[in-house]
């Protein structure tokens, strides 16, 4: 990508609150649906048990996701009193979505890496995917919500201040790396990292070249969306997990 020409308004300051209040709201907000649940509605469960089950999980994410997503469109509008939309560059890129749908897929090819590494045979995410239910929102989950959020705060706010700094090329490296870390959570594995770390280098040289995160977006959208889709074709609508035969990020 060519040396980036980005000012944004907002300092690097600003991104580590953001990221601080993610994570912050993202426990809070968990802790309290756990203790909820497990007080009303699974009284005679263990704790670990109910913090492991994949729905409350995901609506603990929706809404502290929510919260952020209002601190950030406040962060512009009110503090820097600018349109929230237009400042980190959501310029939908009309017919030419379609081709940034198709390098969604093409990072697929990065998924083959996974044949020559050493993969865990299981992981925290699996149990995500158990029930078709619980699937069937994971995949919803990860086709809107999900990479909305993740382009909004790692090409929408984190890239800007790294590329003015230090430029496109380091500005791009340096936002893929933690958007790949904080998927270890959910993998246990330094393979499965770097594999995402790649599709992240791949998603900030889209929003790099074509300056719009909806362009990032929509290839996010493609590779999780196509993901998906194989996974549920592969396992009978996620019923036998075991026919999959890839990972899912």
């Amino acid at each position: 990508a060519p040396r980036a020409s980005e000012n944004p308004v907002w300092s690097g300051w600003d991104v580590l609150r953001i990221a601080a209040l993610t994570l912050g709201m993202v426990f809070i907000v968990q802790l309290a649906i756990v203790f909820g649940a497990r007080r009303f509605a699974y009284p005679h469960m263990s704790w670990v048990d109910v913090a492991q089950k994949p729905v409350l999980a995901l609506l603990s994410e929706f809404l502290a996701y929510g919260v952020v997503a209002i601190y950030m469109i406040l962060l512009l509008e009110v503090k820097y009193h600018t349109r929230f939309w237009s400042a980190i560059r959501w310029n939908w890129p009309g017919m030419a979505g379609f081709s940034l749908l198709g390098i969604g897929i093409l990072m697929l090819g990065l998924d083959l890496l996974g044949r020559f590494l050493p993969m865990p045979k299981t992981t925290p995410f699996d149990q995500f995917f158990e029930r078709p239910t619980d699937a069937y929102l994971t995949a919803a989950f990860a086709v809107t919500l999900g990479p909305l959020m993740e382009e909004l705060f790692f090409r929408g706010f984190m890239y800007p201040v790294l590329a003015r700094r230090m430029g496109a090329f380091w500005g791009i490296i340096l936002t893929a790396l933690p958007f790949g870390l904080i998927h270890y959570v959910q993998y246990r594995s330094w393979s499965a990292v770097l594999i995402i770390v790649l599709v992240g280098i791949v998603l900030t040289t889209v929003r790099a070249v074509t300056k719009s995160v909806s362009s990032s977006f929509l290839a996010h959208v493609g590779y999780n969306a196509t993901l998906m889709v194989l996974a549920a074709w592969a396992t009978d609508g996620f019923r036998h997990m075991e026919k999959a035969g890839l990972a899912l990020f």
